[in-house]
């Protein structure tokens, strides 16, 4: 089966290194097996997401030179769609409505995992029709589907073998928020089976959603594709870049660097050459190779510390 991979980014903000790193791997993957390369606009939160972002990580993608195939969907355009497969799980008596507050969520008598996370429980799972009711007057709710006692497992192209329970270490999860947007758990499992998509590179902090996207392909009919969550760029003092703190977003380096300057730099820092020498993208496609990139946090070459 040709590979089919995708770039998926969220326009709240410029593109990071961190994000171009996604991009770059994303790409040299899907190119290597002479497969094709998808866009995505994961513009879910439309308040939060322009389109003039959007606009601008697709001019960012050309001056990289990381073309991509086919048209590119806009998440916020699909929610007719999205809907289809909340009416399944709802078809299977796996929703309910869950009213808790972020607050509630966050409180220290709340489970939480090794990771920081929360783990929902199940507060509002077994409310009746006269509770719903009753709180509705009061708050909207979002929408949570039911998940078993179930293990899931696969074997990551970067860590290998990944394994959760997902009662245990991942519970009751959102697929649609209660201002009516659909969540990211949904969205992405049907834009990808969709579209193709059986290959997906995104970063290490998204690989504990992956066992309840794989639940929920399993649970469409889908074939779930294969993983490669990539390690996390981090500045010179091992902080993880991020759009809020508008680390070296493509602005200001396009004002400082030419393309193969920083694709260069990226695959030096992901172990793809041994030195930030100038590259284009499509140079590295025929020796790119999953089993040179580390297993740690990378962190920004020299030349973009000064």
């Amino acid at each position: 089966m040709p590979t089919i991979g995708r770039f998926a980014p969220s326009p709240s903000g410029r593109m990071h290194l961190g994000n171009v790193l996604c991009a770059l791997l994303a790409f040299l993957s899907a190119r290597r097996q002479n497969g094709q390369f998808l866009l995505r606009i994961e513009d879910l939160d439309a308040m939060r997401c322009p389109r003039s972002f959007a606009d601008l990580i697709l001019d960012d993608l050309r001056w990289l030179g990381l073309d991509w195939d086919g048209e590119v969907p806009y998440q916020s355009e699909r929610a007719s769609i999205y809907e289809q497969y909340e009416a399944i799980l709802r078809e299977k008596g796996l929703l309910y409505p869950c009213f808790c507050s972020r607050a509630a969520l966050h409180a220290a008598s709340a489970p939480h995992l090794s990771d920081g996370r929360v783990l929902y429980a199940g507060t509002c799972c077994d409310l009746t029709p006269e509770q719903v009711a009753e709180k509705r007057k009061s708050r909207a709710p979002a929408t949570r589907v039911r998940v078993p006692d179930e293990v899931v497992q696969f074997t990551d192209e970067v860590w290998g073998e990944y394994v959760e329970n997902l009662a245990a270490e991942c519970g009751d999860f959102i697929v649609r928020r209660s201002d009516g947007v659909f969540a990211y758990q949904l969205a992405v499992v049907v834009d990808d089976a969709l579209t193709g998509v059986n290959e997906v590179v995104r970063g290490a902090d998204l690989i504990s959603s992956t066992p309840r996207q794989i639940w929920l392909h399993r649970l469409f009919g889908f074939v779930p594709p294969r993983f490669a969550h990539l390690p996390l760029l981090c500045d010179h003092d091992g902080r993880r870049l991020s759009k809020r703190d508008e680390d070296l977003d493509l602005g200001l380096l396009r004002q400082r660097f030419t393309p193969e300057q920083v694709i260069g730099a990226l695959a030096c820092a992901a172990g793809l050459i041994d030195r930030p020498a100038p590259v284009a993208a499509r140079e590295l496609v025929s020796s790119f190779d999953w089993a040179k990139v580390p297993r740690h946090d990378l962190f920004l070459p020299n030349i973009f510390r000064e």
